[in-house]
């Protein structure tokens, strides 16, 4: 479903680009993407619901929250899209602030947050 046309209408916006940046980094739930955005969530959800209306991403139920990912099997069009999106953002200072703020709220999320965006488990070295 991913040909090129649809790839291209779905990346001509920003806030489109800046949702599909940060999920290239895993799944996240619409609050997440709406406080890293500071944007509302109906705008959030508007785009969201454009990027799983044209094949980009899934969504699913988890308790109250609505976890969206990129789709798993992706054309080989939408993949070098992608891969040219991240190495685009690494370059801009909006894409760049969107990725410190991602990392800083999962480091601070509790065990209330999704699995998706839960706090990841230290890792314990034994010492001898």
């Amino acid at each position: 479903m991913n040909n090129l046309v649809t790839i291209y209408e779905c990346l001509c916006d920003q806030t489109r680009l800046r949702i599909l940046n940060l999920l290239c980094a895993g799944p996240l739930c619409v609050c997440h993407i709406q406080e890293i955005l500071n944007e509302p969530q109906v705008k959030i959800s508007k785009h969201l619901g454009y990027l799983k209306a044209h094949g980009m991403v899934n969504a699913r139920r988890e308790g109250n929250w609505r976890i969206y990912s990129l789709v798993a099997k992706r054309t080989k069009a939408l993949e070098s899209n992608l891969a040219c999106l991240q190495d685009c953002a690494a370059e801009d200072k909006v894409f760049r602030r969107d990725s410190e703020k991602l990392n800083s709220l999962r480091c601070n999320l509790d065990g209330d947050a999704p699995a998706c965006c839960a706090k990841p488990q230290p890792i314990m070295f034994k010492v001898t």
